[in-house]
């Protein structure tokens, strides 16, 4: 199975890129783990409309034909550490590729995140990108050790 990350943006202070490879590494084969950043569109004087269009197309470019989406977002359902294991659970069972989807500073198109197959949030503080990032890759690790019986999760 292959969970990709896709995250709008592709300046990371180096704190977050080393916490990133730091839990990356960590997978084990079988749940193979990639980033792929993609450009910010330039604000400027552009719409909302014609940067959501911009960092949609980039998105999904990005991703495989086929993929199952989860889109980061702030009203998108929320789950306990157990909730995101028995998702990853399920999705490696069915045998889905998973791109998880974290958009840029506004924040997703609306449209993009309604043809998601599933909307998910990491919190309901509001998150920095690159915390965001550190966040998601972490709890998909805690995900796998909970599912494997690892002890790198404890109740």
């Amino acid at each position: 199975m292959k969970l990709l990350v896709v995250a709008v943006g592709q300046r990371m202070p180096d704190w977050a890129q080393t916490a990133w490879d730091d839990y990356a590494k960590r997978f084990p084969p079988e749940l193979k783990l990639e980033l792929r950043a993609v450009k910010t569109e330039p604000r400027g004087s552009k719409t909302l409309e014609t940067l959501y269009a911009a960092e949609r197309e980039r998105i999904e470019g990005a991703i495989a034909r086929g993929m199952r989406i989860v889109a980061l977002d702030e009203r998108g359902t929320s789950l306990t550490t157990k909730a995101l294991a028995s998702r990853l659970q399920t999705w490696q069972g069915e045998g889905d590729n998973v791109a998880l989807v974290i958009g840029g500073p506004d924040g997703l198109d609306p449209a993009f995140k309604a043809a998601a197959h599933e909307r998910i949030r990491l919190s309901d503080l509001t998150l920095p990108h690159a915390m965001a990032r550190v966040l998601l890759v972490e709890q998909l690790y805690r995900a796998w050790s909970v599912n494997a019986g690892h002890p790198y999760h404890r109740e």
